[in-house]
């Protein structure tokens, strides 16, 4: 299931105004459909995405911890 945050494009700005801690995010493509999934410090890996043109947009859930983002992860492929 998607998460309920407006979409971001996935460009520099987002990228270095991200905050460098550990999320859930979801990645998409132009029209807004989502590609995929992810975890991770949300700077990095926005930065990876960017760099490998993964996908187009982004949102995101900020996340206390990597064990925190690895269940909101869980929560969300459950739905």
């Amino acid at each position: 299931m998607s998460l309920a945050k407006p979409w971001r494009d996935l460009d520099r700005s987002t990228v270095g105004g991200a905050p460098a801690r550990y999320a859930l995010y979801e990645l998409g493509d132009g029209d807004g459909n989502t590609v995929g999934f992810g975890t991770g410090v949300l700077r990095d890996e926005l930065k990876e995405a960017l760099a490998y043109r993964d996908a187009a947009q982004v949102r995101w859930e900020l996340a206390d911890s990597a064990a925190h983002a690895e269940r909101l992860l869980a929560e969300h492929v459950e739905e």
